[in-house]
């Protein structure tokens, strides 16, 4: 019996798909472990047969130029030896960790550094009209903590 999509009978297993995969030679059938070792053989076989990559370059390279074009011209790309290493996108740094500023009373677990968005707990707390500062952790200093809505408040302050 033949497997749909595959040309191997039954048991065998598409050796396509096994690449970049490990194979687990000691649950593998007689039958599979012969149809992995002669596609191994003749894809070794072929490996073996191809002109290194870098030889085949240079005579792409001369041909091009024989002619009077650059591989650029006609692949438009560098070649691989000569392109620049290329970087990688730069990465943003993640910010150092903070200790906690505000705590909440009802369960000390519940902290905030001050840092990001306000914690749900916190905010249900300041919503029923109470301040960011009086969930402060005695010690740590004052209150960062901007109100939410800076619409009709003064943003300047003169100082005296």
């Amino acid at each position: 019996m033949k497997h749909p999509g595959t040309g191997c009978l039954t048991g065998c297993r598409d050796v396509r798909t096994l690449r970049g995969m490990t194979i687990d030679v000691e649950h593998l059938s007689l039958r599979e472990l012969n149809a992995l070792v002669t596609a191994a053989e003749q894809r070794r076989a072929l490996v073996a047969s191809r002109r290194p990559v870098a030889v085949v370059r240079r005579k792409l390279i001369a041909f091009a130029a024989q002619c009077g074009y650059t591989i650029e011209e006609l692949i438009g790309a560098a070649p691989a030896e000569a392109a620049a290493p290329v970087r990688k996108p730069a990465t943003r740094r993640k910010a150092g960790k903070v200790a906690a500023k505000y705590r909440d009373p009802d369960n000390k677990r519940n902290t905030w550094s001050g840092r990001g968005r306000m914690p749900r707990w916190l905010a249900e707390k300041t919503k029923h009209g109470r301040s960011p500062a009086d969930f402060l952790i005695p010690g740590l200093g004052r209150s960062d903590v901007r109100k939410s809505s800076a619409i009709g408040q003064r943003t300047v302050f003169k100082q005296s």
